[in-house]
């Protein structure tokens, strides 16, 4: 039973770090544009190709 006085603390914290991380990714546009840097990398690899082939 002591266990849970230190277990419920914890994953308290721990869920409130999981939700400042979340809100911090939101916040600086992580999740904004989540196809144009993979297709961009597809994109630069078909440009270093053709300049190779001339």
């Amino acid at each position: 039973m002591d266990v849970v006085y230190l277990l419920v603390p914890l994953s308290i914290l721990f869920l409130i770090c999981a939700i400042w991380a979340l809100l911090w990714a939101i916040r600086s546009e992580q999740f904004d544009d989540l196809e144009g840097p993979a297709s961009r990398i597809i994109m630069d690899d078909r440009e270093m190709r053709r300049k190779k082939d001339d």
